[in-house]
């Protein structure tokens, strides 16, 4: 909802039912991933995608359906159904869409939830996707410190609010399943939680030419990006447009201060690119005994990259803290500028992330996403 939430606000707020689509569940080679939306304005507008064009049209129609009758509905759409072919979807995945009409009647918490995306403050959507009737739409919503709304059982609101918490906590949707009552190995009611967390981040080291480039990929893929070097002649805004922030100070001194805010968690990215010991020795020592981070990856020659193991090693980084470390950064595309050392750099995270190989896909066999 993140990608439409600005169009749905503003029917919602002129009293103007939408139909939202959302993706709650994905199987093999899906297109998009869960929280894909898709809108069907009351003008008969479509805003968003939820297939990438495969099931659009089939969706469009659901939507305009939801809008007459009012009733919500999950849909399925997958290859193995002999009509699936004539609804568009041709990629061999399976996917499932709720589909259900957005007013102020129906949603009266999206104002708050949509201020709270604006802020980047963390909020969770707990909505009932199958289950019986009367609960079929309901929804909760979860802050870290409250709720709003409810499904009609407080004992299933309690086990949605310490699940939805979890999974906002790590940035995570997910599909949970509970009895009607909330049972925890229970069957027969199904909520799909859209975790809205702050932006992930990508903190850079080094106020180098790559380092503009990587924060601008950075960026494009969705982190929040703060550029660090304890030089000031080089660490200003405007070398660095593609930055949310740049700090002056010590690598080092930052990274332990933030994470001493807690403000450095497992989703956060960390690419040291100042290839000089007196800044990368003393940064990594602190980067690889965090207790959490999502990627730690440092630039730098084979011969940098031997010195600063051997520097690491003498102040008493563990082989095992040493694993955890990218180095030399990014995967072999044969990069040579700093565009194409930034896509490298993107790329051996996308991979490590989702568990890819970083192999060419036309060398491959079976399902391109496992």
């Amino acid at each position: 909802m993140r990608d439409v939430v600005r169009q749905l606000e503003d029917w919602w707020d002129k009293g103007e039912p939408a139909a939202l689509s959302t993706v709650v569940g994905t199987y093999s080679s899906a297109p998009r991933q869960p929280g894909a939306s898709m809108l069907v304005g009351p003008g008969g507008e479509a805003v968003g995608s939820v297939s990438g064009g495969c099931v659009e049209g089939a969706v469009y129609e659901l939507g305009q359906q939801v809008l007459s009758d009012g009733r919500p509905i999950l849909q399925r759409y997958g290859v193995s159904d002999d009509d699936a072919f004539a609804v568009g979807l041709t990629c061999g995945g399976i996917i499932d869409i709720f589909v259900e009409k957005v007013d102020p009647e129906q949603y009266a918490q999206l104002g708050a939830v949509a201020e709270a995306i604006r802020d980047e403050s963390p909020v969770a959507v707990a909505t009932v996707v199958s289950g019986p009737a009367e609960r079929l739409g309901t929804r909760l919503i979860v802050w870290p410190d409250r709720t709003d709304g409810g499904t009609g059982s407080a004992r299933l609101d309690d086990a949605i609010r310490d699940d939805a918490r979890g999974l906002l906590d790590a940035g995570r949707n997910a599909m949970l399943h509970y009895g009607v009552d909330g049972q925890r190995r229970g069957e027969g009611l199904d909520v799909f939680v859209e975790s809205f967390a702050p932006p992930p981040r990508m903190i850079v080291f080094g106020a180098i030419d790559f380092a503009a480039a990587v924060a601008k990929i950075g960026s494009f893929l969705g982190f929040r990006v703060t550029v660090c070097d304890a030089r000031p002649v080089f660490a200003t805004a405007s070398r660095f447009p593609g930055a949310n922030e740049v700090v002056v100070e010590w690598p080092h001194r930052y990274l332990a201060a933030e994470a001493e805010a807690g403000r450095i968690d497992a989703r956060t990215a960390l690419c040291v690119l100042t290839h000089d010991p007196k800044f990368d020795v003393p940064l990594l020592e602190v980067a690889l005994r965090l207790p959490e981070v999502g990627y730690i990856g440092a630039m730098g020659s084979r011969r940098t990259h031997e010195d600063r193991l051997e520097r690491l090693r003498e102040v008493g980084v563990t082989e095992a803290e040493i694993e955890r470390m990218s180095s030399p950064i990014g995967l072999d595309l044969g990069a040579r500028t700093p565009e194409e050392t930034a896509v490298s750099i993107a790329a051996e995270m996308i991979a490590l992330h989702w568990g890819g190989a970083g192999s060419r896909l036309a060398e491959r066999q079976g399902p391109i996403h496992v």
